[in-house]
């Protein structure tokens, strides 16, 4: 019998509607177009705008797009993990809410925080449960309203982010196929360069924390740069080391979209050409939790039974890491 391994069998996909523009941040900040484009990579980025809607409404989407193009009944599905940065709310889980609202009536759901890395951790997640036997259909989402923690007057941070959510469904394997190796890391020393200060429980929210916008995420750009670059390069670089893998062996690099340069660095450092490097930061911006799955979505057409695919992520905490993945089927 073959070893059982878990494999992606659906992704699925949804970002809000309006667009903002590198055009309109000249209208709000400091900056232009050239040199968002020339730092970042990033054109437009999507924004959430329907009233009341927060992170699930994007899950859900996500979730529903996925179930509808792999035909499958949302009570077959076991378990939901939602990887977010911004969850509805708090207290109550978020999976929770999308597990009832997609009609997944047999899955226990729980929400997963590791910053822009909660997918790529959320992937070995999913994959221990498969791999208990115990499961057989878990539901892994990324999805962020960064626009909810966004000061559109500071432009070190309202140039990168945006709004999206992606899915991705994984099941049990026995051809080989699926999550390969993993190599997962984190660095509590560097949570002070990117976070949000205020609204946890060490400095609870206050007439003064608002005042002061300690609500909005905070980044010291230089150092999260640079901290980005050489983890996520050595993670990836790492993995194909581990596996034996040359540039020839992978065929496609899904990076975590943050910043056009760190993804360019990483190719580099794996030494593999532009052409497997898979992108859509131009579109979107930094959708945080959602930029893996967003990618797996938008190029799901593109992607062959057996593929080698290495994931790479680098987020706020620290947290980083990467994952050898062999794509479980062909789209139709």
């Amino acid at each position: 019998m073959s070893k059982l391994s878990a494999a992606i069998t659906a992704v699925g996909g949804y970002v809000p509607e309006f667009k903002m523009t590198n055009k309109m941040l000249e209208d709000l900040v400091d900056t232009n177009d050239e040199w968002i484009t020339t730092r970042t990579g990033i054109k437009e980025r999507r924004i959430l705008k329907e009233k009341g809607a927060g992170t699930s409404y994007m899950a859900i989407k996500a979730a529903e797009d996925l179930i509808k193009k792999r035909g499958i009944d949302p009570s077959e599905i076991d378990l939901i993990l939602v990887g977010t940065a911004t969850p509805d709310t708090l207290v109550a889980s978020t999976a929770a809410y999308v597990a009832s609202e997609i009609g997944a009536t047999n899955a226990f759901a729980f929400d997963l925080l590791a910053a822009c890395s909660s997918f790529l951790f959320g992937m070995s997640t999913a994959a221990s449960f498969i791999e208990s036997g115990k499961y057989k259909k878990v539901l892994l989402i990324g999805a962020d309203k960064m626009s909810s923690i966004i000061d559109y007057t500071d432009r070190t941070t309202c140039i990168i982010f945006g709004d999206g959510a992606g899915a991705a469904l994984f099941e049990p394997n026995e051809e080989g196929l699926g999550l390969q190796d993993e190599y997962l890391r984190s660095d509590g020393s560097g949570r002070s360069y990117l976070s949000m200060n205020a609204g946890g429980s060490i400095m609870p929210a206050t007439e003064e924390t608002v005042k002061d916008k300690q609500h909005f995420i905070f980044q010291e750009g230089r150092t999260v740069f640079k901290f980005a670059v050489s983890n996520m390069a050595d993670a990836a670089a790492n993995i194909m080391e581990r596996n034996d893998l040359t540039d020839k062996d992978v065929d496609w690099l899904v990076a975590h979209q943050a910043n056009k340069r760190i993804i360019d660095a990483t190719a580099n450092r794996m030494g593999i050409e532009d052409e497997k490097v898979l992108m859509n930061i131009e579109r979107y911006g930094n959708t945080t939790s959602a930029t893996l799955p967003l990618v797996l979505s938008d190029y799901e057409s593109q992607l062959k039974k057996g593929d080698n695919i290495v994931f790479a992520a680098f987020g706020g905490g620290f947290t980083w890491g990467s994952i050898y993945l062999k794509w479980a089927y062909n789209s139709k």
